[in-house]
């Protein structure tokens, strides 16, 4: 019996070598590092528009405040907020609790943006470079309410001459007009030392506080951790 030779014929094998790949090409959005560090006139422009809206939202509240201060009867029994609420309304109408409020919004507005502005300012100079230097927040912010408190402590004082006027004054420029010609320029400033002297405190506490607590908050957060800190407050 024959057998049928089965012959394979053998190609030879092909010298394969790996052609190397590009890799794979994925563009990088490339995004420049943002300078945060806001321009001194960003600072004063959100300070200003930051102090305005929060003096006047909450102005019909500063009014009875004024007139409890000024109506109180007895220093042993003073005058409640329902009570002093219901003597404006009743005395001269809703209007009564805006009367003033351009004095505010016009004392208010710049006061803020030297507020923040200063600030800023003076924490860049007196840190040295030092983000941990709680010396530097709380002299800035003195200095802060010092600057600003002569800014804004002559509108407060027509402010509050409006607030408890009862029509004494036609409006903010007859009640500037009339204290500067019956009682001189230093009238504005009669309460300036001592507004000071109440907020030099407050503000060397609270810039102090709030960037310890900022810092301390930073550092919680992943994504930060490393990272350069904030240049300013005023964006907060």
């Amino acid at each position: 019996m024959a057998t049928e030779a089965t012959t394979t014929t053998k190609f030879p094998e092909s010298d394969l070598r790996p052609i190397p790949q590009p890799p794979d090409f994925h563009p990088a959005i490339i995004v420049p590092a943002q300078n945060t560090t806001l321009k001194f006139w960003q600072l004063m422009v959100a300070g200003s528009i930051a102090g305005s809206v929060e003096h006047m939202a909450m102005f019909p509240v500063d009014t009875v405040k004024t007139h409890m201060q000024a109506l109180r009867s007895c220093p042993i029994k003073p005058i409640g907020i329902r009570q002093a609420f219901r003597s404006i309304i009743k005395t001269d109408g809703p209007s009564a609790l805006y009367r003033g409020i351009w004095a505010m919004g016009l004392g208010a507005g710049p006061a803020h943006a030297v507020y923040f502005s200063f600030y800023e300012v003076s924490k860049k100079f007196l840190s040295g470079g030092n983000p941990n230097n709680s010396a530097a927040h709380a002299i800035s912010g003195v200095f802060a309410t010092i600057s600003s408190d002569a800014v804004f402590t002559p509108m407060d004082m027509v402010k509050q001459r409006l607030q408890i006027g009862n029509g004494t004054y036609k409006g903010v420029w007859d009640c500037i007009k009339r204290v500067m010609r019956e009682e001189g320029f230093g009238a504005f400033y009669a309460s300036y030392r001592t507004t000071v002297l109440m907020n030099a405190p407050f503000t060397a506490v609270h810039f102090t506080t709030y960037e310890a607590v900022k810092r301390g908050l930073r550092e919680m957060l992943p994504e930060h951790a490393g990272g350069e800190e904030d240049e300013e407050v005023s964006g907060d």
